[in-house]
């Protein structure tokens, strides 16, 4: 496992010991390995939001009204149910 060292002002320093006295985290490392990982499911999650954006802009546009397609979408919802 690789080390890492890192400067925090006062008060971000402050907090993290607080997380780890309140019991949530046994140690200042497990903190920052949660926040990292986190982040990573939150930077997964929208790179997938993303890419179904992406998705529906190169879909084009539709030639159904935004009445016509909610009705659809209705229709299917209750043949479903």
């Amino acid at each position: 496992m690789a080390k890492l060292s890192i400067r925090l002002p006062d008060k971000m320093k402050q907090f993290v010991d607080d997380q780890t006295q309140e019991g949530q985290f046994a140690n200042e490392e497990a903190y920052i390995q949660e926040l990292i990982s986190q982040d990573q499911e939150r930077q997964r999650e929208v790179a997938r939001i993303q890419a179904i954006v992406d998705e529906g802009i190169a879909s084009g546009e539709s030639a159904e009204s935004m009445q016509e397609i909610l009705h659809s979408l209705k229709e299917k919802r209750s043949r479903s149910a």
